[in-house]
């Protein structure tokens, strides 16, 4: 067997041995894979979590990219790939790290708590933009597990809460109830945690994710590699693809020491200076706005480039590639050790970023390109004509609406129709899709009827059937969301709140646009300002919050059907979690009308014996409309109900957030009779006998008070009894909500128990 000896033209013995790293050798250049899209490389580069330090997952799947050449990963992390020999020593690096944080704790009731990485810098509003989100956290095996940062409920409405920003108030609730079962599920100290996340693609095409900013450098090197014609270079290029930038520049440090090149070009995002000495309030950052090109960072803010990045200045000129000076602080951090010299001849390229580091940032394709296009010129000359041919830019499609179940012909369990009606968006007046897919999860023989109020009515009753109380029973269809008051000038979508939560839950995150063309990638924009410190949230409705579709006109915002009255919503999925705890936001109501669905298949065909009305209704969330309607029309009919079951949310204190004082129902012990919130207050001899049904049922069942209102109050001043029933849901209003399907299938049981025997 013949081995080859792998050649570092005049590098010192630490460059020879990688720091003791792992080299890994790969076919010959001629072997390369057909070159990815930029979106097909962005998609699989942000959605791949690296916490500073915890970068080897994404460091293999660059290294199964660059196949075809040679790579080594040294001890800290970095990924390297060397193509040709001789001088010039020529380095291009982007970082693959992102801010994130690491286990730090494990309390006895299964909370996880954590240590942000980096430990110190300017980072605003990272833990707000934390709270209240579904994350993941790596376990020892390396899959990654489901979780939710606790986020205060809207409703509780506790006098002194702890500070979002404080990260002494983030707990990490991964469905465990103690410290033995979220460390059976895989949570360890150190392992690392990182917000939930999908790639979004608006129109121009504006991209979308969370660390985003932290990965654009490194499609751009990944294009050149894969694009370029690297047997036209001269001397030795070395691609970095660096670790722990974020943590010190330790990875930039480490190629400098081992690797001293003659040329550097860093890609990465520009910086800001963090607040000023002279001024706490304010800090000098980039000024320039995506669509400017690419970008030279230089950290004295000047308008005049010298050395390498004069000479990439003449090479973009020449490219006819657009490129502007920007401020950007230095590529090393002041540390506890002297700083390793840049060299004589180094540059910083970047491209602008909007909301940087949150869970919103935003890029412009068309900046990337550029960036892309100037690094192929600068390795090798100039890209091949054939390189140069731009990739679809054609618009964003609108998401497709997940279709509806086929008509039910068979009982499902409850979770079954709560996964499929939690993936299905209705804000308050937009109802439709839940309506429909509601219909179809509904026995076939069930005839529902939909009111001129949009609520969906099914009345089980027989002609025959002895005298007993008339029941009503209503859950309501539609979520919390936005609504589209305007269309600035800029194509930015000004919207308004429907119903109740914390702005941080949703603006600085990915939403979803809903026109009558479709429902379309968004992102919820951060107020002017956001980055200051002396942020203030603002507060609805005084205060327009805007919306992104990646329209830059009226006319294009208008051209995907956009107008007043059209709805937003913030994404959202079902997610298990330890145990039997879940997550997803709309929990409140899908789960209470879930429950309505699996009670009238327990019921079936043949049920006479009471007079039952099962009511799916609308616009909860703004005001009670749906059933106050239904209400108003039954007494107008001389036919309101003896009693009114209202099947909502019991909010839950069961949360470290929250006080214990009231709303303290547990996850996993059972339906809660809603006895006390701030609409209706439920007789007591009615608690009795719910809890006696529950009782000879064998159904877990609780009481208490809580906050909010509950439909059934709409029914009370036309001569209805309201017993409002639950289930106990944390971090209610927010993407980070709570169940325990146990309580689910009792909340299931008990409105079936009670329709039979009330």
């Amino acid at each position: 067997m013949s081995h080859r000896l792998l050649k570092f033209p005049a590098l010192a013995l630490p460059s020879l041995l990688i720091a003791f790293g792992t080299l890994l050798f790969a076919q010959s250049p001629a072997a390369k894979r057909a070159p990815e899209s930029l979106d097909a490389q962005l998609q699989w580069l942000v959605q791949t979590p690296a916490v500073s330090g915890h970068e080897a997952d994404l460091a293999a799947t660059i290294r199964e990219r660059v196949r075809g050449y040679t790579a080594a990963t040294d001890n800290l992390g970095d990924v390297i790939v060397t193509v040709g020999s001789g001088e010039p020593r020529r380095v291009i690096a982007a970082p693959m790290d992102e801010p994130g944080y690491v286990i730090s704790d494990i309390t006895h009731d299964g909370y996880l708590r954590v240590q942000r990485l980096p430990q110190t810098g300017n980072l605003p509003l990272f833990e707000e933009l934390y709270s209240g989100q579904p994350v993941r956290f790596q376990t020892a095996s390396g899959s990654w597990q489901n979780g939710v940062v606790a986020g205060l409920s809207v409703h509780l409405r506790d006098p002194h809460p702890p500070s979002a920003n404080d990260i002494d108030a983030l707990y990490i609730d991964i469905g465990a109830s103690s410290a033995d079962e979220a460390r059976h599920a895989g949570a360890d100290l150190l392992a690392p945690l990182a917000i939930d996340r999908q790639l979004s693609r608006l129109q121009s095409p504006i991209y979308s994710a969370p660390s985003i900013g932290d990965r654009f450098g490194d499609a751009a090197l990944l294009q050149v590699l894969a694009k370029t014609d690297l047997s036209k270079i001269s001397g030795t290029l070395t691609f970095v693809f660096l670790a722990q930038q974020w943590t010190g520049a330790r990875g930039l440090e480490r190629i400098l020491t081992t690797l001293p090149p003659d040329e550097l070009i860093y890609v990465g995002r520009l910086t800001p200076s963090g607040p000023l000495p002279d001024a706490p309030s304010l800090h000098k950052g980039p000024r320039q706005a995506m669509g400017s090109g690419v970008l030279i960072g230089v950290p004295d803010g000047g308008e005049q480039s010298t050395g390498l990045s004069a000479e990439l200045q003449k090479l973009a000129v020449a490219g006819k590639i657009p490129l502007r000076i920007d401020y950007s602080a230095a590529m090393l951090h002041r540390g506890y050790l002297p700083q390793p010299e840049l060299p004589e001849k180094v540059a910083h390229l970047g491209i602008a970023t909007e909301f940087p580091s949150t869970p919103a940032e935003e890029i412009d394709l068309a900046d990337l390109r550029q960036l892309v296009a100037l690094l192929q010129t600068y390795a090798a000359g100039a890209p091949s004509a054939a390189e140069q041919t731009q990739e679809n830019d054609a618009a964003a499609s609108p998401i497709k609406t997940p279709e509806t179940s086929s008509p039910g012909t068979a009982p499902r369990t409850p979770l079954q129709y709560v996964k499929e009606l939690v993936e299905t968006y209705g804000s308050s007046g937009h109802e439709g899709d839940v309506r429909e897919e509601i219909k179809n999860e509904l026995p076939r023989w069930a005839t529902p009827e939909t009111d001129e109020s949009g609520n969906l009515i099914l009345h089980l009753h027989s002609a025959s059937a002895p005298k007993t109380p008339t029941i009503l029973i209503v859950a309501h269809m539609d979520e919390i969301g936005f609504v589209v008051k305007s269309i600035s000038k800029d194509g930015r979508l000004e919207v308004g709140m429907d119903g109740g939560g914390e702005l941080r839950y949703f603006v600085g995150h990915a939403a979803i646009a809903h026109s009558a063309k479709g429902a379309y990638p968004a992102v919820m924009e951060l107020p002017t300002g956001w980055d200051q410190g002396n942020f203030q949230w603002p507060v609805l409705p005084e205060t327009a919050l805007r919306v992104d579709v990646g329209a830059r006109t009226p006319a294009q915002a208008v051209q995907l059907g956009f107008q007043a009255g059209d709805w937003v919503t913030i994404p959202k999925k079902y997610r298990p979690l330890v145990g039997k705890r879940a997550n997803a936001r709309s929990f409140d109501d899908r789960v209470g009308c879930s429950a309505l669905i699996s009670a009238v298949w327990a019921l079936g065909p043949d049920f006479k014996d009471h007079d039952v009305t099962f009511v799916w209704s609308t616009n909860e969330e703004i005001g009670l409309v749906g059933a106050a309607a239904v209400a108003k029309r039954l007494a107008a009919e001389h036919q309101p109900p003896d009693f009114v079951f209202a099947v909502d949310t019991f909010v839950s204190s069961d949360s470290p957030l929250e006080s214990q004082r009231f709303a303290d129902a547990e996850l996993g012990k059972g339906f809660v009779i809603r006895a006390v919130d701030n609409s209706n207050i439920v007789r007591r001899d009615s608690v009795e006998k719910v809890l006696a049904i529950a009782k000879s049922n064998q159904i877990a069942a609780q009481y208490g008070v809580t906050g909010g209102g509950n439909d059934g109050s709409a029914f009370v001043r036309y001569g209805s009894a309201d017993v409002a029933l639950g289930w106990p849901l944390r971090y209610s209003h927010s993407p980070a909500e709570v169940i325990d399907t146990r309580d689910l299938d009792a909340l299931a049981h008990i409105i079936a128990a009670i329709a039979r025997n009330w």
